[in-house]
């Protein structure tokens, strides 16, 4: 257990530790291990951490922790790196499915780094004023706005995320301008408490949202651009809500190593 086998992925800037934990090398309950690993100047530096563990029936399961240690909701993008390092590992090939701590998710992967994520079906989605609400695998709190390069993402998600309505666990904030070629997001990611290059869960929302915006039915695909690279999103819109949800884009390692958890 002295040195331990990391890696480091990224989703579009959304970047994460994964580590093969099958043989159950690191202690989830450990949160002040967790967000250590996590930070960008006294450890390896990432939005989150996900440890690859076994399950009958699955082709792994995943389990995603927030910066901050806490075991965290679903994560797309990491979820998408995940797969791409099973497939790294040899574990799966072209197709996969695992279990999340929102239930099962198939997976494409269409080349090396570029893999194509089943989201959970979206039925209710609320709508108050100047904001939507929904829930696609982490809670996300929708605002449109005509100007995306004026808004302090961070400051304002931080007062939207804490704010008494979505108390006490509050909520993923994003703002989305529409553009003729897509949709343009900036999303302040609770957990990580600050603004991340990308969240995929966050532009999976945006893009539900914006066929709310439209009232427009039947199958989509959203171009979606964010600070950290491109992602495209797929989706079925029906009577009941949401389906057929797929979250694409890329998902590249960026380099492995080892770790001395026990001294660290």
């Amino acid at each position: 257990m002295a040195n331990t086998k990391f890696f480091k992925y990224q989703g579009a800037g959304n970047d994460f530790v994964i580590i093969d934990n099958r043989v159950s090398v690191l202690n989830a309950d450990d949160e002040a291990l967790i967000r250590q690993l996590c930070d960008r100047k006294f450890g390896i530096g990432a939005d989150g951490l996900m440890l690859l563990e076994q399950e009958d029936g699955v082709d792994f399961t995943m389990r995603y922790f927030n910066a901050d240690g806490r075991e965290g909701t679903m994560c797309g993008n990491g979820g998408r790196c995940l797969v791409a390092f099973a497939h790294h590992l040899g574990l799966v090939s072209g197709t996969c499915r695992f279990r999340a701590v929102d239930g099962l998710h198939d997976a494409h992967i269409l080349r090396p780094d570029w893999v194509e994520l089943k989201m959970n079906r979206v039925q209710e989605v609320w709508h108050a004023g100047d904001h939507y609400f929904l829930d696609t695998g982490s809670p996300h709190y929708v605002t449109f706005v005509k100007d995306l390069k004026a808004v302090d993402v961070a400051s304002e998600g931080k007062r939207i995320r804490w704010s008494d309505e979505f108390q006490p666990s509050g909520t993923n904030v994003n703002f989305v301008q529409q553009t003729p070629e897509g949709l343009n997001v900036a999303t302040y990611e609770r957990g990580v408490e600050a603004e991340t290059l990308s969240c995929g869960t966050g532009v999976t929302a945006a893009a539900l949202c914006m066929a709310m915006e439209e009232d427009k039915m039947g199958k989509r695909e959203v171009a979606i651009l964010t600070k950290g690279g491109k992602l495209e999103v797929k989706f079925t819109r029906t009577a009941e809500g949401f389906e057929d949800i797929w979250l694409c884009g890329p998902a590249k390692l960026v380099f492995e190593g080892f770790i001395n958890i026990k001294n660290f």
